[in-house]
C-alpha cells in the first residue's frame, strides 16, 4: 500500500535522532559540551541539537582509528570476514530504509520519492558491491627470471578521512565508506554540518553489523574546525572530499602543510546536454534535460543546468522542456507528491535567487518560474526557472548555480556545440542527444568531461567510476574498482630465490 503524506509526517514526529559523536565504538558528547542545531530546510524550525566537536575530537578519533587499524582487528582480517560483516551493516540499512529516507528528507530538504526511491537504494548497493569486492580483487606476480619472484599487493592506506556534502549525506557515505572499509582501513567521517542525522545512525548500525570499535567514526562539526583538523591531521593517510571547489583546495593546500596525505576531490560541475540537430523524440528528451536540471532541487554536482541545443530546435525542444518542468511540483518533502524539495538553507537560496537576477541583469530571457514559492512555510523553496538566449559568456552559464536553473544556449555547427560544451572550468558529466551512432561515437570523445551519457542523463551505477576532468576531480573516481585504488597502497615485493637453499 502507497504510503501518504499524512503517514510520513506521523513518522518524523516520532523520530528520537542521535546527537553524539561516534569515536572509538562509544557515542560520545562533544568535550566542550557545546552543540549546534540542524535546522529542516522545509519549514526553518530547529531538528535537533548536534555535538558540536572539534580538532580535539578528532585527534581521539584518528587515535582510535589508528589503534584498531595498527591492532589488526580488521585491517587484518580475512577479505571473506570484511564481506561478511558489511553485507550485513547493508542488510541493516535496508531494514532501517524507511526511517533513514524519512531523516534523510527532513535533514536536507529532498523529496521523500527520492530518499525511498535512489538515495537509500544506492546507498545499500554501495555497501554490498563493495563488500562482494572485498575477496575479489587479486594481486598480481610479474614477469621475471626464473630465480625472481615479483609480488605486486594492495594493502590498505590505513586511516582515512571522509568529509561528506549535505545535497546527498547518506548515498555518498557509501561512495566512501564502502571501498575504504571493503579494503581494510580505518575511517574518520565528518558529515557536513546541516546534514549531520543519518551519517550517526549509519554509526550506530555499523557496530550492530560487527563493524570493530574505531574502525568507524564520525566525528560532527563545522568545516572550519573538524575539517580542517581532518585535513591537517598529520596521522592521516588519505582524505576523501567532496564538495566546492574552493574548500577543495583547501583539502590540497592542508596536505601540503601537513604530511602529504593522499587527496581525492570530487569538486562540482556545470555539466551540458548537447542536443543535436537529428535528435529524435523532443518529448523524450525533455524529460530527460528536466530530470537532469531538477533532480534533488539541482543540488546535484552532476546537474545537467546548460542545456546547448542546435539552432534549428531549440523553439521546439523549449517548449518540451517547459512541460516537462510542469510536472516538476515543488512542495513539502514528506508528500510523496513533491518533485522538488527545499533549498538547503536560506543562505543559499538567497545565492541561488542571486544567480537569477544576475541573468535576468546580463540579458538572458527568463522563460520560465524564478521566483521563490511557499514563503508561508518558513522553508527555502524557489521553483523551476528557464533562462533562454544565453551567452556562454553569463555568469549563469559559467558558474555552479547548485539549483533548479536551466540556461538554454544554441549552436549552429556541431564543432560549435562540442566547443561550447566544453567551454568550463568544470568536467564532471554531459548528456549527448543524437540519433546518429557515429555521432554519439565522435561526440563522446571530444566531450571533456569524466562521464557522457547518450540519450539519456545518467551517472551510471555502482559499477562504472565517477568523477571529473579539469577542476570537477582531482586524484581518483568514486564507484566501481577504481574506487579502491585511492583507499589502498600498491607494494612490490621483490624476492631473490636460490640463494641459502638446499
Amino acid at each position: 500500500m502507497e504510503k501518504t503524506f499524512a503517514f510520513y509526517q506521523q513518522q518524523a514526529a516520532g523520530l528520537d535522532f542521535e546527537t553524539r559523536a561516534l569515536i572509538g565504538g562509544r557515542f560520545v558528547n562533544a568535550i566542550s559540551a557545546e552543540e549546534f542545531d540542524t535546522i529542516n530546510p522545509a519549514t526553518g524550525r530547529r531538528l535537533a541539537g548536534i555535538a558540536r566537536c572539534g580538532a580535539l575530537e578528532v585527534d581521539d578519533a584518528v587515535s582510535a582509528a589508528r589503534r584498531v587499524f595498527e591492532r589488526g582487528d580488521w585491517s587484518r582480517a580475512t577479505p571473506k570476514h570484511r564481506k561478511k560483516v558489511l553485507l550485513r551493516f547493508a542488510d541493516l540499512v535496508e531494514a532501517n530504509l524507511e526511517t533513514l529516507a524519512i531523516m534523510e528528507s527532513l535533514d536536507s530538504g529532498k523529496p521523500i520519492r527520492d530518499a525511498l526511491s535512489a538515495d537509500l537504494p544506492d546507498m545499500i548497493e554501495s555497501l554490498r558491491w563493495h563488500a562482494e569486492a572485498a575477496d575479489k580483487l587479486y594481486d598480481q606476480v610479474a614477469p621475471t627470471a626464473p630465480d625472481i619472484v615479483a609480488m605486486i599487493v594492495r594493502e590498505p592506506v590505513g586511516v582515512v578521512g571522509a568529509v561528506l556534502p549535505w545535497n546527498f549525506p547518506i548515498y555518498l557515505a557509501g561512495w566512501k565508506i564502502g571501498p575504504a572499509l571493503a579494503s581494510g582501513n580505518s575511517i574518520v567521517i565528518k558529515p557536513a554540518e546541516q546534514t549531520t542525522l543519518t551519517a550517526l545512525v549509519l554509526g550506530r548500525l555499523a557496530l550492530e553489523a560487527g563493524v570493530p570499535d574505531g574502525v568507524l567514526n564520525i566525528v560532527p562539526g563545522h568545516g572550519e574546525t573538524v575539517g580542517q583538523a581532518i585535513g591537517r591531521h598529520p596521522d592521516i593517510d588519505c582524505v576523501s572530499f567532496t564538495g566546492s571547489g574552493e574548500v577543495g583546495r583547501l583539502f590540497l593546500k592542508y596536505s601540503a602543510e601537513s604530511n602529504m596525505k593522499r587527496v581525492v576531490l570530487e569538486c562540482g560541475g556545470k555539466s551540458p546536454a548537447l542536443v543535436l540537430a537529428d535528435a529524435y523524440d523532443l518529448a523524450g528528451v525533455a524529460q530527460q534535460v528536466a530530470l537532469g536540471a531538477l533532480f534533488c532541487q539541482g543540488e546535484n554536482c552532476s546537474a545537467g543546468s546548460r542545456l546547448i541545443v542546435h539552432r534549428s530546435r531549440k523553439d521546439e525542444l523549449l517548449e518540451q522542456v517547459k512541460r516537462a518542468f510542469d510536472e516538476w511540483c515543488v512542495g513539502d518533502p514528506l508528500d510523496p507528491a513533491t518533485r522538488i524539495g527545499a533549498m538547503i538553507e536560506p543562505q543559499h537560496m538567497r545565492r541561488v535567487l542571486g544567480y537569477i537576477a544576475g541573468g535576468k541583469e546580463q540579458g538572458a530571457q527568463l522563460v520560465y518560474g524564478g521566483q521563490q514559492v511557499r514563503q508561508d512555510s518558513g522553508g527555502s523553496f524557489v521553483e523551476p526557472t528557464i533562462f533562454d538566449r544565453v551567452q556562454p559568456s553569463m555568469t549563469i552559464a559559467r558558474d555552479e548555480i547548485f539549483g533548479p536553473v536551466l540556461s538554454v544556449l544554441t549552436f549552429d555547427s556541431l564543432a560549435e556545440g562540442v566547443a561550447i560544451a566544453n567551454d568550463t572550468s568544470y568536467g564532471l558529466a554531459s548528456s549527448v542527444y543524437t540519433s546518429s551512432l557515429d555521432a554519439a561515437h565522435s561526440v563522446a570523445k571530444q566531450i571533456r568531461a569524466g562521464t557522457v551519457s547518450i540519450n539519456c542523463f545518467s551517472e551510471g551505477d555502482t559499477g562504472v567510476p565517477f568523477g571529473g576532468y579539469k577542476e570537477s576531480g582531482f586524484g581518483g573516481r568514486e564507484k566501481s574498482l577504481l574506487a579502491h585504488d585511492q583507499y589502498t597502497e600498491t607494494k612490490t615485493i621483490w624476492m631473490q630465490l636460490g640463494r641459502g637453499g638446499a
